[in-house]
């Protein structure tokens, strides 16, 4: 199996794939990375550049081909799942973190502590809208934790703010759609807040700092910093907590 990290994964917030590559460890799930590894094409399909996405797909699908694919990303997740199929009448043997992650558990390869702190999970827009995958992040959640759901949730979650280029064309935007996705997770009193997708931990945490120290934070008595953190994180976590 390649764990494909994806490369927001890769490049920003490596502590997300840290703690799949450790998790993976500790259940000796036979797995590579690609040192090579490239560009699923999301971003560019979802901007409108086309002829460029095409030229990074079929390259990428290359050194994917015939093998079983594992990702982090709710994005890769889709575009593997969907979109390669309908850009190059191929298709690849992918599978999400959380659905690993959860036949793990089930296969009692990973040894965990419950916690009965709150915690809320934010949907992916790849992940939750698009591919209708809602469920199985929450089924690995509530196995070590209380769920507690923010009003918004499910088909009607409302997004991070990072997806379909906004972060970067319109990144005040971006901010706005990512604090009133924090007042929504803050609203619930979970302490933490768990996702499934690279690009929901990084604009989402992006904006907490400043967030948390707005006069309007302070006036409203909103709650402060929440641990912001990928389902990998979350089991990470779980399992050090076990150990100790």
């Amino acid at each position: 199996m390649i764990y494909f990290r994806g490369c927001m994964s890769r490049e920003r917030v490596k502590k997300i794939s840290d703690a799949t590559e450790e998790l993976l460890k500790r259940a000796k799930v036979d797995y590579r990375i690609l040192d090579n590894e490239g560009c699923c094409g999301s971003v560019l399909l979802r901007t409108g550049f086309q002829e460029d996405a095409l030229e990074i797909i079929k390259e990428t699908f290359k050194n994917l081909k015939g093998e079983k694919v594992l990702v982090s990303c709710a994005g890769c997740y889709r575009t593997f799942k969907e979109d390669y199929p309908e850009v190059l009448g191929e298709t690849l043997d992918v599978i999400h973190t959380s659905h690993l992650f959860l036949e793990l558990i089930k296969q009692e390869k990973l040894t965990l502590s419950l916690d009965e702190k709150e915690v809320t999970y934010h949907d992916p827009c790849h992940l939750g809208r698009h591919m209708g995958e809602y469920e199985t992040p929450r089924q690995v959640i509530k196995a070590y934790a209380k769920l507690v759901e923010m009003e918004r949730n499910q088909e009607k979650a409302r997004c991070c703010g990072a997806g379909g280029g906004v972060r970067s064309a319109f990144p005040e935007l971006s901010s706005e759609i990512a604090r009133m996705r924090m007042d929504d997770a803050k609203s619930t009193g979970a302490q933490s807040l768990v996702t499934c997708c690279p690009f929901c931990v990084h604009n989402l945490e992006s904006v907490q700092e400043g967030y948390i120290k707005s006069s309007d934070t302070v006036a409203e008595g909103k709650q402060g910093s929440m641990n912001i953190m990928d389902l990998s994180q979350f089991l990470l976590e779980r399992i050090k907590v076990e150990e100790d």
